[in-house]
C-alpha cells in the first residue's frame, strides 16, 4: 500500500486473501441479481398474454423460452436471437434497449424468458444476467491472475493445465487489447484481458472456445467504455487497465475504488512510487499471508517499491467499476492509504506526517499490530 517510505516489518499491513473478498463481492452481487430476475420474470408471466393477444404476433404467448446469449454478441444479434425464439420482436428489443441505454450491460448467458413477452423486461433481465445456469458453468473471479484461472479451468474441465496456457501462448486467441512487444511473457501478456463473469463450458472442455468467449467478453465490455478522460490524463488504454487491476486488488470496499484510483494517478503525477502491496504478491508469485521487508526486496518488474512507475500488464482480471474509477478518479490530492478499519477500508492522508497519524489510528481499530 502507499506509503510505507519508512519500513518497519512490524507495521506493514496484512493484505486481505485474494479469493475470500472477491468471492464475498459475488455471493452479494447474485443475491441482488436474484431478487431482480424473480421480479421481471413474475412482471413476465403476468403480462405475457395480455401482449400477445393484443400485438397481432403470431407466436402463443405465455410459454417458456430458454435462450443463450453468447459472448460478444452485439445488441443487434441480441435482439436477432429473441426474436427468433418468440421472446420478443427485434424491433422492439432494440428499440428497448436505446431506450434503456443498456447496450454497454446486457450480460451473456442463458436465460429463462416467456414467448411475447414486454421487450423492455427482457432487457431488464438480460442486464440483469442469466437466469438458468447449466450444470457445467465457470466464474472467473475479479483479481485472478492468468495463472489461477488456467489452475481452476483445469480443475474444471479435467484437461491438462498446459493445454490452456498453450492456447494463449501461440496464439490460438487473440484481442485488440493484447500489448505489443516481446519482453513481456507470451501468458503474462494475457493478464487482465479474460474478463471476469460467468461462463458456459462446452461439453467437451475446449480451451480455444472457453478462453476466446473470456477474451470476447473483456473486448466487447472495454469497447464500450468512453476512454476520453483517461486519454486526456496522458494515459492509454492499456495502462488505464493495469491501474484498474491494482484498484481491484486493492479496494477493501466497493465506494473506495476512486479514492485508491486517485492516489495512484496523483503518485504517477509526482513521480513517487507506487508502493503497492499487491504488486510485491504478484511478483512473489504466492501470496505469504502478510508482506515483510524481506518481500519487499523481490526483483520484479512488478515490485512497485523498487521500480518506477506502472507495471509492465494487470496483475489480474479487474471489474468494469475498476476501470471506471482508473478513468474518473476522484479529485483528491492524496497520496498514501493504510488499512484502516475492520472492514476492510482504507485511512487516506495527503502527507506522510496524516499517512502516520492514520498508521496509529488503524492500530487503535485493532487492524494493526
Amino acid at each position: 500500500m502507499p506509503g510505507h517510505e519508512t519500513i518497519d516489518p512490524e507495521t506493514l499491513p496484512a493484505p486481505p486473501p485474494e479469493a475470500p473478498r472477491s468471492e464475498r463481492r459475488i455471493v452479494l452481487l447474485v443475491a441482488v441479481v436474484v431478487g431482480v430476475v424473480a421480479v421481471a420474470i413474475g412482471a413476465a408471466f403476468a403480462g405475457a398474454r395480455f401482449i400477445g393477444a393484443t400485438s397481432g404476433w403470431d407466436v402463443e404467448p405465455g410459454l417458456p423460452a430458454t435462450v443463450t446469449i453468447e459472448p460478444g454478441s452485439s445488441a443487434r444479434s441480441i435482439a436477432a436471437v429473441l426474436d427468433g425464439a418468440g421472446v420478443a420482436r427485434a424491433d422492439d428489443v432494440r428499440e428497448a434497449i436505446e431506450a434503456l441505454d443498456a447496450e454497454g450491460s446486457l450480460r451473456a448467458g442463458t436465460y429463462d424468458f416467456v414467448t411475447d413477452m414486454d421487450p423492455a423486461e427482457a432487457v431488464a433481465l438480460l442486464v440483469a444476467g442469466p437466469t438458468s445456469r447449466g450444470e457445467n458453468t465457470f466464474t472467473v473471479v475479479e483479481g485472478w491472475t492468468v495463472e489461477r484461472i488456467v489452475d481452476e479451468l483445469a480443475g474444471a474441465t479435467g484437461r491438462a493445465k498446459a493445454e490452456f496456457q498453450r492456447v494463449l501462448r501461440n496464439g490460438l486467441v487473440t484481442s485488440a487489447y493484447l500489448p505489443a512487444g516481446t519482453g513481456i511473457d507470451p501468458l503474462a501478456r494475457w493478464e487482465g484481458l479474460l474478463y471476469p463473469a460467468t461462463y458456459e463450458l462446452p461439453s467437451d472442455g475446449d480451451p480455444v472456445a472457453i478462453l476466446g468467449a473470456m477474451a470476447d467478453e473483456a473486448a466487447r465490455r472495454f469497447d464500450q467504455i468512453d476512454w476520453a478522460p483517461a486519454e486526456a490524463q496522458g494515459l492509454s488504454r492499456y495502462e488505464t487497465i493495469v491501474i484498474g487491476s491494482l484498484i481491484e486488488r486493492e479496494a477493501g470496499t466497493e465506494n473506495e475504488r476512486d479514492d485508491i484510483a486517485s492516489v495512484i494517478v496523483n503518485r504517477l503525477d509526482v513521480g513517487m512510487r507506487l508502493q503497492i502491496d499487491a504488486t510485491v504478491i504478484y511478483a512473489l508469485g504466492y501470496n505469504p499471508g502478510r508482506v515483510t521487508a524481506d518481500h519487499l526486496q523481490v526483483v520484479s518488474p512488478y515490485n512497485t517499491y523498487r521500480v518506477d512507475g506502472l507495471p509492465p500488464t494487470p496483475i489480474g482480471a479487474a471489474s468494469l467499476a475498476s476501470v471506471e474509477a482508473a478513468i474518473r478518479p476522484a479529485d483528491t490530492s492524496y497520496l498514501f492509504y493504510v488499512l484502516g478499519r475492520p472492514d476492510g477500508s482504507h485511512l487516506f492522508a495527503e502527507t506522510y506526517e496524516q499517512h502516520q497519524a492514520n498508521i496509529e489510528r488503524a492500530a487503535e481499530n485493532g487492524v494493526r499490530p
